[in-house]
Protein backbone atom coordinates (compact mmCIF):
# COMPACT_ATOMS: atom_id res chain seq x y z
CA UNK A 1 0.00 0.00 0.00
CA UNK A 2 0.93 3.75 -0.58
CA UNK A 3 0.11 5.08 2.92
CA UNK A 4 0.08 8.96 4.15
CA UNK A 5 0.96 9.92 7.58
CA UNK A 6 0.03 13.28 8.85
CA UNK A 7 2.04 13.20 12.51
CA UNK A 8 3.37 16.51 13.57
CA UNK A 9 5.59 14.41 16.33
CA UNK A 10 8.91 13.77 14.59
CA UNK A 11 10.31 11.08 16.53
CA UNK A 12 6.81 9.00 15.87
CA UNK A 13 6.84 10.55 12.20
CA UNK A 14 10.18 9.12 11.60
CA UNK A 15 8.90 5.71 13.42
CA UNK A 16 5.90 5.31 11.48
CA UNK A 17 7.54 6.12 8.42
CA UNK A 18 10.49 3.49 8.97
CA UNK A 19 8.01 0.55 10.47
CA UNK A 20 5.76 0.98 7.27
CA UNK A 21 8.56 0.75 4.85
CA UNK A 22 10.04 -2.50 6.44
CA UNK A 23 6.19 -4.01 6.92
CA UNK A 24 6.55 -3.52 2.54
CA UNK A 25 5.00 -0.48 2.03
CA UNK A 26 5.14 3.28 0.60
CA UNK A 27 5.42 6.04 3.24
CA UNK A 28 4.87 9.71 2.33
CA UNK A 29 5.48 11.59 5.45
CA UNK A 30 4.47 15.22 6.47
CA UNK A 31 4.22 16.94 9.64
CA UNK A 32 1.50 19.62 8.68
CA UNK A 33 -2.49 19.31 8.23
CA UNK A 34 -2.47 21.87 5.05
CA UNK A 35 0.23 19.42 3.55
CA UNK A 36 -1.24 16.35 4.46
CA UNK A 37 -4.69 17.89 2.60
CA UNK A 38 -3.26 18.94 -0.27
CA UNK A 39 -1.35 15.43 -0.97
CA UNK A 40 -4.49 13.69 -0.16
CA UNK A 41 -6.20 15.75 -2.92
CA UNK A 42 -3.94 15.39 -5.58
CA UNK A 43 -2.21 11.88 -5.29
CA UNK A 44 -3.89 8.35 -4.86
CA UNK A 45 -2.97 6.79 -1.34
CA UNK A 46 -4.16 3.05 -0.33
CA UNK A 47 -4.75 4.63 3.32
CA UNK A 48 -4.56 7.42 5.37
CA UNK A 49 -2.61 8.02 9.28
CA UNK A 50 -3.72 11.50 10.36
CA UNK A 51 -3.18 12.88 13.83
CA UNK A 52 -5.98 14.32 15.57
CA UNK A 53 -3.98 17.43 17.28
CA UNK A 54 -2.21 19.16 14.30
CA UNK A 55 -0.96 22.95 14.01
CA UNK A 56 -2.87 24.81 12.14
CA UNK A 57 -5.25 22.88 10.16
CA UNK A 58 -6.60 20.19 13.01
CA UNK A 59 -7.15 16.46 12.23
CA UNK A 60 -11.09 16.62 12.20
CA UNK A 61 -10.89 19.45 9.92
CA UNK A 62 -8.60 17.55 7.14
CA UNK A 63 -11.17 14.77 7.45
CA UNK A 64 -14.22 16.27 6.78
CA UNK A 65 -12.89 18.62 4.12
CA UNK A 66 -11.48 15.13 2.47
CA UNK A 67 -15.37 13.55 2.75
CA UNK A 68 -16.98 17.03 1.59
CA UNK A 69 -15.02 16.46 -2.00
CA UNK A 70 -16.31 13.04 -2.17
CA UNK A 71 -12.46 12.06 -1.61
CA UNK A 72 -12.99 8.43 0.60
CA UNK A 73 -9.37 7.20 0.88
CA UNK A 74 -9.55 4.78 3.66
CA UNK A 75 -8.26 6.80 6.85
CA UNK A 76 -7.31 6.12 10.49
CA UNK A 77 -7.22 8.43 13.32
CA UNK A 78 -3.94 8.46 15.94
CA UNK A 79 -4.12 10.58 18.80
CA UNK A 80 -3.66 10.58 22.36
CA UNK A 81 -7.29 11.58 22.70
CA UNK A 82 -9.04 8.57 23.90
CA UNK A 83 -12.67 9.45 25.25
CA UNK A 84 -15.59 8.13 23.81
CA UNK A 85 -16.37 11.45 22.70
CA UNK A 86 -13.57 11.67 20.85
CA UNK A 87 -13.15 8.83 19.15
CA UNK A 88 -17.04 9.13 18.09
CA UNK A 89 -16.86 12.49 16.86
CA UNK A 90 -13.73 11.69 14.62
CA UNK A 91 -15.72 8.62 13.12
CA UNK A 92 -18.43 10.84 12.72
CA UNK A 93 -16.05 13.33 10.28
CA UNK A 94 -15.85 10.21 8.05
CA UNK A 95 -12.58 8.64 9.77
CA UNK A 96 -12.63 4.91 9.31
CA UNK A 97 -11.03 4.00 12.47
CA UNK A 98 -9.49 5.18 15.47
CA UNK A 99 -6.11 4.10 17.41
CA UNK A 100 -4.72 5.93 20.72
CA UNK A 101 -1.09 6.99 21.55
CA UNK A 102 0.51 4.94 22.71
CA UNK A 103 -0.41 1.55 20.37
CA UNK A 104 1.06 -1.59 19.30
CA UNK A 105 2.63 -1.13 15.53
CA UNK A 106 1.32 -4.86 14.63
CA UNK A 107 -2.19 -3.65 15.66
CA UNK A 108 -1.46 -0.94 13.76
CA UNK A 109 -0.65 -3.03 10.87
CA UNK A 110 -3.64 -4.85 11.01
CA UNK A 111 -6.29 -2.35 11.44
CA UNK A 112 -4.76 -0.78 8.22
CA UNK A 113 -5.20 -3.97 6.23
CA UNK A 114 -8.72 -4.81 7.52
CA UNK A 115 -9.41 -1.55 6.97
CA UNK A 116 -7.64 -1.49 2.73
CA UNK A 117 -9.90 -4.23 2.86
CA UNK A 118 -13.12 -3.39 3.73
CA UNK A 119 -12.68 -0.19 1.55
CA UNK A 120 -15.00 -0.12 -1.87
CA UNK A 121 -12.30 -0.85 -5.08
CA UNK A 122 -11.48 1.88 -7.21
CA UNK A 123 -10.91 2.07 -10.77
CA UNK A 124 -7.10 2.09 -11.42
CA UNK A 125 -5.59 4.86 -13.10
CA UNK A 126 -2.89 4.73 -15.52
CA UNK A 127 -0.30 7.02 -17.28
CA UNK A 128 0.63 7.13 -21.33
CA UNK A 129 3.92 8.82 -22.76
CA UNK A 130 4.72 7.27 -26.18
CA UNK A 131 6.04 3.52 -25.71
CA UNK A 132 5.77 4.04 -21.66
CA UNK A 133 2.77 2.73 -19.66
CA UNK A 134 1.90 3.29 -16.22
CA UNK A 135 -0.82 1.72 -14.17
CA UNK A 136 -1.25 2.57 -10.71
CA UNK A 137 -3.71 -0.14 -10.02
CA UNK A 138 -1.34 -3.12 -10.89
CA UNK A 139 1.59 -1.21 -10.22
CA UNK A 140 3.02 -2.24 -13.57
CA UNK A 141 5.40 -0.32 -16.26
CA UNK A 142 6.12 -1.32 -19.79
CA UNK A 143 7.84 -0.20 -22.26
CA UNK A 144 7.06 -1.49 -25.91
CA UNK A 145 5.01 -3.79 -23.57
CA UNK A 146 7.93 -4.98 -21.87
CA UNK A 147 7.56 -5.12 -18.49
CA UNK A 148 10.16 -2.98 -16.12
CA UNK A 149 10.39 -4.04 -12.54
CA UNK A 150 11.27 -0.86 -10.65
CA UNK A 151 11.45 -0.39 -6.24
CA UNK A 152 8.33 1.55 -4.93
CA UNK A 153 10.80 5.04 -5.03
CA UNK A 154 10.93 4.92 -8.65
CA UNK A 155 7.96 3.68 -9.19
CA UNK A 156 6.99 7.14 -7.43
CA UNK A 157 9.35 9.36 -9.04
CA UNK A 158 8.26 7.96 -12.69
CA UNK A 159 4.87 8.19 -11.78
CA UNK A 160 5.12 11.99 -11.16
CA UNK A 161 7.41 12.69 -14.14
CA UNK A 162 4.84 10.75 -16.50
CA UNK A 163 1.71 12.74 -15.09
CA UNK A 164 4.20 15.79 -15.96
CA UNK A 165 5.22 14.41 -19.28
CA UNK A 166 6.87 17.11 -21.56
CA UNK A 167 7.30 19.68 -18.31
CA UNK A 168 10.06 20.21 -16.34
CA UNK A 169 9.46 18.68 -12.62
CA UNK A 170 12.29 19.67 -10.49
CA UNK A 171 14.05 17.82 -7.44
CA UNK A 172 12.11 20.29 -4.81
CA UNK A 173 8.56 18.28 -6.35
CA UNK A 174 10.40 15.22 -6.74
CA UNK A 175 11.79 15.23 -2.87
CA UNK A 176 8.20 16.39 -1.97
CA UNK A 177 6.30 13.38 -3.74
CA UNK A 178 8.98 11.30 -2.11
CA UNK A 179 8.96 11.99 1.00
CA UNK A 180 6.06 14.39 1.87
CA UNK A 181 8.93 16.46 3.77
CA UNK A 182 10.39 19.93 3.43
CA UNK A 183 13.41 19.88 0.76
CA UNK A 184 16.78 19.67 2.72
CA UNK A 185 19.54 20.38 0.03
CA UNK A 186 20.27 16.00 -0.61
CA UNK A 187 20.01 16.90 -4.33
CA UNK A 188 22.22 13.28 -4.57
CA UNK A 189 19.48 11.38 -3.14
CA UNK A 190 16.82 12.22 -6.14
CA UNK A 191 19.96 11.96 -8.88
CA UNK A 192 20.61 8.76 -7.77
CA UNK A 193 17.18 7.57 -7.74
CA UNK A 194 17.01 8.85 -10.79
CA UNK A 195 19.94 7.55 -11.99
CA UNK A 196 18.76 4.09 -11.75
CA UNK A 197 15.32 4.88 -13.16
CA UNK A 198 16.87 5.72 -16.43
CA UNK A 199 19.25 2.83 -16.67
CA UNK A 200 15.58 0.53 -16.56
CA UNK A 201 13.41 2.78 -18.09
CA UNK A 202 16.24 3.68 -21.03
CA UNK A 203 18.72 1.02 -21.19
CA UNK A 204 18.47 -1.07 -24.54
CA UNK A 205 16.36 1.50 -26.68
CA UNK A 206 17.73 3.97 -28.94
CA UNK A 207 15.60 6.96 -27.37
CA UNK A 208 15.81 7.84 -24.49
CA UNK A 209 12.91 9.31 -22.55
CA UNK A 210 14.49 10.82 -18.99
CA UNK A 211 16.52 13.97 -19.85
CA UNK A 212 18.24 16.41 -17.47
CA UNK A 213 17.47 19.96 -17.08
CA UNK A 214 20.42 21.54 -15.84
CA UNK A 215 20.22 23.62 -13.31
CA UNK A 216 16.19 22.75 -13.33
CA UNK A 217 15.24 18.88 -12.74
CA UNK A 218 13.55 16.60 -15.09
CA UNK A 219 11.21 15.41 -17.55
CA UNK A 220 10.12 13.01 -19.52
CA UNK A 221 10.11 13.58 -23.16
CA UNK A 222 8.98 11.50 -26.01
CA UNK A 223 9.18 12.50 -29.88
Amino acid sequence: MHILVVEDEQLLGKSLSRGLTEAGHECTWTRSGEKGLEYAKTQQYDAILLDLMLPGIGGLEVVRALREEGIGTPLLILTALGSVDDRVQGLDHGADDYMVKPFAFPELLARLNAMWRRASPRPALSYEAGPLALDLGSRKVTRNNKEIDLSPSEFSILELLMRHAGQIVSRKMLNEHLWGQDWNGMTNVIDVHINHLRQKVDRGFDEPLIHTVRGRGYVLRTS
